[in-house]
């Protein structure tokens, strides 16, 4: 069992060089993070289709995969052929329906000039005048039906329901699409990382922990906002806030670090080592004077600036290294 550990970290490195060598710090124990690497995934924060509201076909499409869109902007039009037969029909019965009415109101004023000479009794004037008002509820009536065919007709325009990116154009235009179906894909509301962690690391992650995240040569740091706590496949599913994650690519790999646990190691600055015939070697400060001690060394990490070197064996707690290479 390897023994990790050190403290001499910051607050010991500049007094290297500096002290005799019976003041030398001693290497103590420190607590290091453990970190897994794993990929996570950029993820829009609403996908929203643009859906057609009207079953025909699709003769204009405006917008392409990896467009730029605002919500109620015009991404295709449908157009249905029945609409305007319908239409048609419904004129047709308008003017037959004008010209019963254009009769029954002419009537109703020969029956009211009829009834002024006493020729005709009101009763029948009555039937000549709810002849004529049915008439013109029935034209009501279709104008209000075509009203709502031309609203049809409107609502052939899809439209996005989200300023954001396209991700997908499913059809093309001249197919034929049915009501509900999807026209375009928006993705929008900004991007996060979702990430899949195994569930044995489940205990280790806690929201806002600081999250390492890859980007070129560059490292960022994003927060782990939300863990899922439904495990699918053995994995737990969380999600990484990260400023400024551009949605270029959405659903694109990033690799990403996480806090999975912590340990304790012992650590001595890079420039303490030296190699000799395939051996590693660092300077201890002993009773008689410096001595080489074969070492094992670990992975490198910067701290507090430093690169710091872990031991995995050949020093223990308590021992005096010297700063500089080993001769």
């Amino acid at each position: 069992m390897r023994l990790p550990l050190t403290r001499f970290l910051c607050a010991s490195l500049p007094l290297f060089g500096g002290l005799a060598l019976a003041d030398t710090p001693a290497l103590q124990p420190t607590t290091i993070t453990e970190w897994k690497a794993v990929y996570g995934q950029v993820e829009a924060r609403d996908r929203i289709p643009a859906r057609a509201r009207l079953g025909g076909t699709l003769v204009e499409l405006t917008v392409v995969e990896g467009d730029l869109v605002t919500a109620g902007q015009p991404v295709g039009r449908i157009e249905d052929e029945k609409l305007a037969i319908q239409l048609s029909a419904l004129a047709a019965q308008r003017g037959a329906l004008a010209a019963q009415l254009a009769n029954a109101q002419a009537e109703l004023t020969r029956g009211e000039s009829l009834l002024k000479q006493g020729v005709t009794t009101a009763q029948g004037l009555d039937a000549l005048r709810t002849k004529a008002d049915v008439f013109k509820g029935q034209i009501a009536a279709l104008d209000a039906q075509a009203g709502v065919i031309q609203q049809q007709g409107r609502e052939g325009t899809v439209l996005a329901p989200a300023d954001g990116r396209v991700l997908d154009v499913p059809v093309a235009k001249g197919g034929v699409v049915m009501p509900g179906e999807a026209v375009a894909l928006i993705g929008g509301g900004g991007t996060f990382l979702r990430i899949s962690v195994p569930e044995r690391h489940a205990p280790s992650l806690h929201q806002g922990d600081k999250i390492e995240i890859a980007e070129g040569d560059k490292t960022q740091t994003g927060t782990l906002s939300r863990i899922y706590p439904l495990i699918q496949n053995g994995r737990v599913i969380a999600d990484v806030e990260l400023a400024g994650l551009p949605d270029t690519f959405v659903d694109a790999r990033v690799l990403v670090r996480l806090p999975v646990g912590k340990r304790k190691v012992l650590m001595v600055p890079a420039t303490a080592l030296s190699s000799n015939a395939g051996l590693d070697f660092v300077s201890v400060e002993m009773a008689a004077g410096p001595m080489q001690r074969s070492v094992v060394p670990g992975e490198h990490q910067v701290v507090g600036g430093v690169e710091m070197v872990e031991i995995l064996s050949g020093l223990e707690a308590g021992d005096r290294v010297l700063p500089g290479a080993a001769k």
